[in-house]
């Protein structure tokens, strides 16, 4: 245990090495208090005195012969490994899109055909060209993500016909995550500013 550093990890094989029980056992309460100093915060927690005795019995690897105020701790579990988190079983169909998206498809697919759903659709439409466009700089026609939309969907959700889409203004950007450097402002502030620290210094001068 790093918080103890290396002399006491020497301090303990050596008491490991006591033959006596009865002054191993002295001995290794002389390192507990050793222990205490150089880990002093270990008194904020509850049951600190409980805590040093088990580091004890951690760094002696628990191989540690000793009468103690406390039983040592079982091997084993600390050598429990984590349960492991379950992975999602499928991948993600199309990754520019995500797996929103998916799942937003999938409840569309059990909406009852009608106008709102016709709506719902064309919304979607719009998005997905959004997030096209955002890992693909080139142009998308509509009919590109409408084919997406029933691959996605495995054919369940048609696309109705006559839908179409905005168009999309010249001036519009579309950037990806985090990859936006003047955030909400206008990329000739910067240069504007240095221009005009530059002429107030040249100004000083004369």
């Amino acid at each position: 245990m790093p918080e103890y550093g290396r002399n006491i990890l020497k301090m303990v094989e050596i008491l490991k090495q006591i033959p006596d029980k009865a002054k191993r056992s002295e001995q290794a309460k002389a390192v507990v208090k050793t222990m205490e100093t150089l880990n002093p915060q270990v008194r904020n927690q509850e049951n600190w005195e409980h805590k040093l005795w088990d580091h004890l019995y951690i760094i002696a690897g628990f191989d540690l012969d000793i009468d103690a105020p406390y039983p040592s701790p079982i091997k084993e579990e600390f050598e429990t490994k984590p349960v492991a988190i379950p992975m999602k079983g499928t991948k993600i169909k199309a990754t520019h899109y995500g797996r929103n998206i998916e799942k937003i498809i999938n409840l569309l697919c059990d909406e009852p055909e009608g106008e709102l759903k016709n709506e719902m659709i064309r919304s979607l439409a719009i998005y997905m060209r959004q997030q096209y466009l955002i890992w693909n700089k080139d142009s998308v026609a509509d009919e590109t993500i409408f084919a997406d939309i029933e691959k996605l969907s495995e054919g369940r959700l048609k696309v109705p016909e006559g839908i179409s889409l905005n168009k999309i203004s010249q001036d519009a950007s579309f950037s990806r995550p985090g990859m936006s450097i003047n955030v909400g402002g206008n990329p000739q502030n910067g240069k504007n500013r240095g221009k005009q620290k530059f002429n107030r210094n040249k100004a000083k001068k004369k």
